[in-house]
C-alpha cells in the first residue's frame, strides 16, 4: 500500500510504501479485549477493613442455667452484646450480624480482589497491528465520527516534528484539512449524573493523534490543543489508537515514525 507524503503546506513530496503492519485485518473484538485489559491494570484496589463490624463482643449464651444467658426470653437467635442490666434482668442489643446496627456487611468489597484482565501476548500484538492498520482505513476513521479531509490518509514530512509553537501547529492542522475536526473536539459536554460532582464534570471528544519518531518539540507545542494527542511511535499503545475500544482514530504519522515502525519491527 502506497501513501502520499506531504509537507506542512500540503504539497506532495513523494509516495511511500507502508510496512506490513498496515496490511493487518481489522479485528474489533481483539482490539476491545486489549483496551479493556490495559484499562483494568490502572484500577486501584479497594475494600473494607477485614475486621469492620466484627470488633464488638457479641457472644450470648442460649443455655438454660448460664449467667446472663438469654434462654427462655423468647428472643431471636441474633448475636447480641450487653447494653445494661438490673438485678437478674439483662438488656441486650443486636451486634455483629449483617442485619444489625453497627454490624458487619454481608459481602463487603475485598481489597485482595484482582481486577486485571489478561490477554495473550500474540493476541495483544495482533490487536496493536490491527489498530495501527485502522488508522489508515478511511471508512473506519469516518465511521468513528472524525471529520477528515477527502485526501486522507497521508503521511507528514519530518519538518512537522520540529514545530515549537502551539499557534503554528493549529494553523498547519487547519491547512491539512482538520479545521472542522478541531472545532468538533472543542465542544465540551456536561456529564449526566453524580459523576459531575466527583471531578469529572465535562466530557471531551478525542481528536487527531500525531505519531512522531522520537522526543521532539511538537510533543509540548501540541499539548494544549483540545482533543489532540502526540505520542512517540515506540510508546504507542492500544488505548491511544482506539479510545473507548473503538478502532479508527484519525492519525497523522510522520515519515520518520513510519520508517522506524518498519525498520525496528515494532509490535511484530
Amino acid at each position: 500500500m502506497k501513501v502520499n507524503v506531504v509537507d506542512i503546506s500540503k504539497n506532495k513530496v513523494k509516495e511511500m510504501e507502508l510496512p506490513s503492519h498496515f496490511n493487518e485485518i481489522l479485528r474489533p473484538d481483539l482490539i476491545k479485549r486489549s483496551v479493556l485489559s490495559m484499562q483494568s491494570k490502572k484500577r486501584q484496589p479497594y475494600g473494607a477493613m477485614p475486621e469492620a463490624g466484627k470488633r464488638s463482643s457479641a457472644k450470648l449464651s442460649r443455655r438454660r442455667r448460664d449467667f446472663k444467658g438469654s434462654y427462655g426470653f423468647g428472643i431471636s437467635r441474633v448475636p447480641r452484646k450487653i447494653l445494661s442490666g438490673k438485678g437478674s434482668r439483662w438488656n441486650w442489643v443486636g451486634a455483629f450480624a449483617p442485619g444489625t446496627v453497627g454490624g458487619r456487611r454481608a459481602h463487603p468489597p475485598k481489597a485482595d480482589k484482582k481486577f486485571e484482565k489478561k490477554i495473550n501476548k500474540k493476541e495483544g500484538k495482533k490487536a496493536m497491528r490491527s489498530a495501527i492498520a485502522a488508522t489508515m482505513n478511511k471508512e473506519a476513521v469516518k465511521q468513528r465520527g472524525h471529520l477528515i479531509p477527502e485526501d486522507y490518509p497521508f503521511i507528514l514530512d519530518g519538518k512537522f516534528e520540529s514545530l515549537d509553537k502551539t499557534k503554528a501547529v493549529k494553523e498547519i492542522l487547519g491547512k491539512l484539512g482538520f479545521e472542522a475536526e478541531l472545532k468538533r473536539v472543542e465542544v465540551k459536554k456536561i456529564r449526566a449524573g453524580k459523576g459531575k460532582l466527583r471531578g469529572r464534570k465535562y466530557k471531551t471528544k478525542k481528536g487527531p493523534l500525531i505519531i512522531v519518531s522520537s522526543e521532539s518539540s511538537i510533543i509540548k507545542s501540541a499539548k494544549n490543543i483540545p482533543g489532540v494527542d502526540v505520542i512517540e511511535v515506540k510508546k504507542l499503545n492500544i488505548e491511544a489508537l482506539a479510545p473507548g475500544t473503538v478502532p479508527g482514530r484519525a492519525s497523522l504519522w510522520t515519515k520518520e515514525a513510519i520508517e522506524k515502525l518498519g525498520k525496528e519491527n515494532l509490535f511484530m
